[in-house]
């Protein structure tokens, strides 16, 4: 049992203590009281107001794990499980990766990287939800991949000018403050030679190149990001030069938790919306509750969802502890991407027909759900970085 688990409450997880708990609250509350009322017309816009942001860097949600001298909460990696698995619940894919991204993947590099001046100038606003921020890895021909980025960065003077394209961004629209990586020597190997950038909008040679459109997550907003001879101050170079390869990996364990928590957040309320609807569907004289194998399939969902968000905590517990959890990470992300879509199946074959209805909340949340099982490093990616792990045996 994890050290002052005799501290939380006997009604709550192990890993929780008071401030979790309150945090927890919080994060529902702001849920059905701001998001869910609100949610449809956020996935017609396809993206979401800046108030509503703004508000939920006041409330304190944006800098969760963030030094208290910028506005931050200085938590746990716990607490970041407790927001993205909460505002899983929502149901608004969209909504829940829109500030995730902003909290978890794009601003860490800023914390985890940046130098007094930078933390002054860019972190404040981005906890309180002034300037969202977005992390500009990904290419067309490089995502989980990062050392097969080719976007470029060569030093000119007290800039560095930036040449290529990042694709898939998340908040790559409306964003303020993107954290880009880029090659700035061309001629090392692999993974050497990749440094990060703060990127503001704005700055000459940056621009949006369009807004795509996905099979899900409507109401976050996704760009194609076009670097034409953008001119970036030397000081706004993140880090130290061509080490940017490793401040991207140490981000990926936190971005990959977080997608973890998030899918066991969704799971688990497609599978308390199913348990209720087939409790009053009737259908052959009894409610589909009635029929036993509609009972021990959702059950058996239940007891996987449990599991597997158990391992996500356990794996953010870790990380709280300064432990390496990368095979925990990777195990979670892996179990819990492809969990999240099988329980969306069976959710929305037990609503009929109406769950093919564009109108029907499932609908949507299976939808929203694909993605998790190749967004933040697939699958297959995640079953290797374990497979790297796996002790041998004696025989």
């Amino acid at each position: 049992m994890p050290p002052n688990a005799e501290n939380a409450s006997s009604t709550e997880d192990p890993w929780f203590r008071e401030e979790h708990t309150m945090l927890r609250d919080q994060v529902r509350r702001f849920v059905e009281e701001e998001v869910k009322p609100h949610g449809e017309k956020w996935e017609e816009d396809g993206m979401i107001p800046r108030e509503v942001l703004h508000k939920m860097g006041e409330l304190g949600m944006f800098g969760i794990r963030y030094p208290a001298e910028y506005g931050g909460s200085e938590m746990d990696t716990v607490a970041t499980a407790i927001l993205a698995e909460e505002l899983g619940k929502c149901t608004f894919g969209g909504f829940a990766i829109t500030v995730l991204v902003h909290t978890d993947m794009a601003s860490p590099h800023l914390v985890n990287a940046g130098t007094p001046e930078q933390l002054k100038k860019y972190l404040p606003d981005l906890i309180s939800g002034k300037k969202i921020s977005a992390v500009g890895v990904t290419e067309p021909d490089a995502g989980s991949d990062v050392a097969g980025i080719k976007t470029t960065a060569k030093r000119d003077g007290d800039d560095y000018v930036l040449n290529g394209t990042k694709f898939f961004i998340t908040n790559g629209v409306h964003a303020d403050v993107y954290f880009v990586a880029a090659k700035t020597d061309t001629t090392a190997k692999g993974s050497r030679g990749i440094s990060m950038f703060i990127v503001e909008k704005g700055m000459p040679g940056f621009s949006v190149g369009r807004a795509l459109k996905k099979q899900g997550w409507l109401s976050s907003d996704t760009a194609e990001l076009i670097f034409d001879n953008c001119r970036v101050p030397a000081a706004n170079m993140l880090g130290e030069e061509n080490k940017g390869f490793y401040a991207v990996m140490r981000n990926f364990q936190n971005e990959r938790m977080v997608l973890g928590a998030q899918c066991m957040g969704e799971a688990q309320a497609a599978l308390d919306m199913t348990v209720e609807y087939v409790r009053d569907r009737k259908a052959f004289g009894a409610t589909l509750w009635d029929k036993q194998v509609i009972r021990q399939r959702l059950s058996m969902l239940s007891a996987k969802v449990e599991a597997a968000r158990q391992l996500v905590y356990r794996a953010a517990w870790m990380d709280s502890q300064g432990r390496d959890c990368v095979r925990e990470v990777s195990m979670a992300k892996a179990l819990c991407g492809e969990l999240v879509n099988e329980v969306m199946y069976t959710c929305q074959q037990f609503h009929g027909g109406f769950g093919y209805l564009r109108e029907s909340t499932i609908e949507r949340m299976v939808r929203d759900a694909r993605v998790q099982a190749i967004g933040g490093g697939a699958t297959e990616v995640m079953l290797e970085e374990v497979a790297k792990r796996m002790p041998p045996t004696n025989r």
